[in-house]
């Protein structure tokens, strides 16, 4: 198992090292340091309000870094295996003692560790919010466990589609596509699965009878009960579809707090309460009654729904690892040597 490990490390080490000594990934590096110090003080700014700026200042930050993460990751990662394939250094690297499944996880390790470096800038920006916020540790520590292992599948995923293709390229843009999927797709698959998903929806209402000049009776009479019906859309139905979204999943597995009115004070609530919010069935049978004694409706607040809803990080997280380590056991299937079959045009040597 040690020499599994080692092999495993020096491949890792090899990677790690081209990355090093290019200046351009410095440069990155700095750029995203910028980028943290003004969305750390807009979002001071924006949750100034609220007596958790700090707290929710933290959960933006997080929320940046998981962005920025699975943005870059793929361009790193994606052309990990066959970009070596075109520039004839596979082959000298498959001829050695190193076995297949340690080139391959060896360069999804040094992806994931290049995903990190981002973890590892934002530490003082999570520092300062977390400290000024008085972020319970069950938060700190779970939003950034959440955190590494998203960076560790998008890696995954750039890895394992970089050996099942054979043009960089087109590895690159896969992983783009299935990190796209993940965030936005998700989101539009569920925004039109659940307006086309409809229940009919049934609302009864009386009011006072009205004479032509739009003026009530004296004494008011009451009319009659009238109904009317609509097509009401049904996201309790598709809310599944979300599960598998990264941020869903960082939203939904951290430990959220409410305020005294019942919202949630950083938008790792907001956006989990969301969700949940959409797990509750719509009212299918509505009334209004004008003649009756006026009193305020009172709905559900965010603190009330989430204990009546289910959470579902755990599935979308398991989707996504076996997901991402089928991605990678195809890659060594593809990498693998002596090989029985080569695509029209692969590079050997």
């Amino acid at each position: 198992m040690s020499a599994f490990f080692h092999g495993t490390w020096t491949i890792a080490a090899l990677e790690l090292r081209q990355r090093v000594r290019s200046v351009a990934w410095y440069v990155l590096l700095g750029i995203f340091a910028v980028l943290l110090i003004i969305v750390t003080v807009l979002a001071s700014a924006a949750f100034s309000t609220s007596p958790d700026r700090f707290r929710g200042a933290y959960s933006v930050v997080v929320y940046i870094v998981l962005l920025l993460a699975v943005l870059v990751t793929p361009a790193l990662s994606g052309n990990a295996i066959n970009g070596d394939r075109d520039a004839a250094t596979l082959a000298p690297v498959q001829v050695t003692l190193v076995s297949t499944a340690q080139i391959v996880f060896g360069k999804f390790l040094a992806a994931w560790i290049t995903g990190l470096a981002f973890v590892v800038v934002a530490l003082p920006f999570l520092a300062i919010t977390a400290i000024g916020g008085a972020v319970p540790p069950g938060t700190l520590v779970v939003s950034i466990v959440v955190l590494l292992i998203e960076i560790a599948v998008v890696a995954a995923f750039g890895v394992g589609l970089s050996g099942i293709l054979n043009r960089p390229l087109f590895s690159v843009v896969a992983t783009y596509l299935v990190v796209a999927a993940l965030t936005v797709g998700t989101v539009i698959a569920f925004g039109l699965a659940g307006a086309a998903v409809r229940s009919e929806a049934v609302n009864s209402y009386r009011s006072y009878v009205y004479d032509s000049e739009g003026m009530p009776a004296d004494p008011p009479v009451c009319g009659d009960w009238e109904t009317s019906t609509y097509q009401s859309p049904r996201f309790d139905y598709v809310w599944w579809l979300l599960a598998a979204n990264p941020f869903v999943i960082l939203a939904d597995a951290t430990p959220i707090a409410f305020d005294e009115y019942g919202n949630p004070v950083d938008l790792f609530g907001q956006v989990s309460s969301g969700v949940r919010g959409a797990q509750i069935p719509p009212d299918l049978e509505s009334s209004f009654d004008e003649c009756a004694p006026w009193s305020q409706e009172d709905y559900p607040t965010a603190e009330e729904i989430y204990p009546r809803t289910a959470p579902s990080w755990f599935v979308g997280l398991g989707i996504q690892v076996v997901l991402a380590g089928g991605v990678l056991a195809w890659a060594w299937a593809r990498t693998r040597t002596p090989a029985r079959r080569l695509a029209r045009g692969t590079r050997i040597a």
